[in-house]
C-alpha cells in the first residue's frame, strides 16, 4: 500500500540503517558463538534474538528509505524497531533471576517468578505496542482509529517504564541485602574473591544495561506524548541515537562481559551463606499452581498464612560442593556430625 506523500517529516538516511545492520548482524554472530560456547541457550538466547529483530527492523528501515511512501514497510519497520529493546530487556530478566538462583538466601522473591511476571508484562508492552503501532501508521484509519492508536502505544510505552522501574527496584533490593550479608565484601582466598566478583560483576552488568534500556524507554514515551509533529519525530538522529547507538551499546557491552562468564549454567548451583563457596543444592521450586504464581508472585497470601517456604540453603552441609567428590563431602560431613 502506498500513500501519496513520503511517510517521513525528513529526508531519511540510506546510510545509517546499513551502520546498523552491520553492527547488530557483528554483535548477534558473535552472541550466537557465545551460546554454543557455554551451551546457554536457556538464560541467553534472548540477545541472538533481540540482534536479529533489530536487524530485520533497520533491514526494514533501510528498503523504507528506498520507497518512503510505501506503508506497510513502514510499518514494518516501525513495529520491528520498537518490539526488539524489550527482547533484550527479557535478558536482564532471565540473568537476575539466574542471579537470584545463585543466591537464593538473600533473594526477595522466587527466582522463576521474576522471568514470568515480567516476561508477561513485555508480552502485554508488545501487543499493545504492535496494535497502536499498526493503527497509527494506517493510511486508512479514521481519526478515532488513530486516537485509539496513540492511547495504546502510550499505555504500552507506560508500562514499559513501570515494568523496569519494578525490576531495577528487585534488583536493588538484592543489591542491597548481598551488601549486608557480606557476599560482596573481599574474601581471604582469591577462590572466594572470584565468587563474590561473579555477582558483584553480573549486578553491575545489570545497572548498566537498565539504565541504557530506560533512557530509550524514556526516549520513546517522550516522543509517543509529543506526536507525529513533536521534535523527536520530525528529526531522524533521536532514533539512531536511542533506538541504534544505545542498544547496540548494550549488545556490544554484553558482548565483552557476557553473564555466563559469571554464572554457573545449572540453577542447582547455589552460593553458601558464607559467600565464598558454591554449592550442589536441590534447587528452589515453587510448588503452588503456575496461575497463583503469576497472580501472586511474592506469594502475599502465603505470608498471610504463614505458609512455611522452601529454606533448603538451611541445611547446606548436606550438599556437595562444586568441584569435590560427594561422597567425599557426605564422608567429612557424617565425621563432624560425629565429633
Amino acid at each position: 500500500m502506498c500513500c501519496d506523500v513520503s511517510l517521513y517529516a525528513y529526508s531519511p538516511s540510506k546510510v545509517a540503517p546499513i551502520i546498523f545492520i552491520v553492527a547488530f548482524f557483528l554483535s548477534t554472530v558473535h552472541h550466537i558463538w557465545i551460546n554454543f560456547r557455554y551451551k546457554s541457550w536457556r538464560v541467553t538466547g534472548s540477545l541472538p534474538w533481540g540482534g536479529i529483530v533489530f536487524i530485520a527492523g533497520f533491514a526494514m528501515r533501510e528498503v523504507s528509505t528506498f520507497h518512503p511512501k510505501d506503508l506497510n514497510v513502514f510499518i514494518a519497520s516501525t513495529v520491528l524497531i520498537l518490539v526488539a529493546p524489550p527482547v533484550y530487556a527479557l535478558l536482564n530478566y532471565i540473568v537476575l533471576g539466574r542471579t537470584l538462583y545463585y543466591v537464593p538466601q538473600l533473594s526477595p522473591i522466587h527466582p522463576g517468578r521474576v522471568i514470568t511476571t515480567f516476561l508477561g508484562l513485555d508480552v502485554i508492552v508488545g501487543i499493545l505496542t504492535a496494535n497502536g503501532g499498526a493503527r497509527v501508521a494506517n493510511a486508512d484509519a479514521t481519526p478515532e482509529d488513530i486516537k485509539a492508536g496513540r492511547a495504546l502505544l502510550r499505555a504500552s510505552i507506560l508500562l514499559q517504564v513501570i515494568s523496569f522501574f519494578l525490576f531495577v527496584l528487585l534488583e536493588y533490593v538484592f543489591h542491597r541485602r548481598c551488601r549486608k550479608a557480606g557476599i560482596l565484601d573481599p574474601k581471604p582466598t582469591v577462590e572466594a574473591t572470584r565468587n563474590a566478583n561473579k555477582v558483584r560483576r553480573v549486578l553491575i552488568l545489570m545497572y548498566i544495561s537498565s539504565v541504557i534500556i530506560s533512557s530509550r524507554h524514556i526516549f520513546r514515551a517522550v516522543d509517543v506524548w509529543q506526536g507525529y509533529t513533536g521534535y523527536l519525530e520530525t528529526h531522524e538522529w533521536p532514533l539512531y541515537v536511542f533506538d541504534g547507538a544505545f542498544m547496540f551499546a548494550n549488545a556490544l557491552m554484553l558482548n565483552i562481559w557476557h553473564p555466563m562468564k559469571y554464572l554457573p549454567n545449572d540453577n542447582k548451583i547455589y552460593l553458601s551463606k558464607d559467600g565464598t563457596t558454591e554449592r550442589f543444592g536441590p534447587g528452589w521450586e515453587d510448588k503452588r499452581p503456575f496461575l497463583i504464581t503469576l497472580v501472586d508472585p511474592f506469594d502475599i497470601a502465603g505470608i498471610f498464612k504463614k505458609r512455611d517456604k522452601e529454606r533448603f540453603w538451611d541445611h547446606e552441609d548436606e550438599h556437595p560442593i562444586v568441584g569435590q567428590d560427594a561422597a567425599a563431602v557426605n564422608k567429612e560431613s557424617a565425621a563432624a556430625s560425629a565429633v
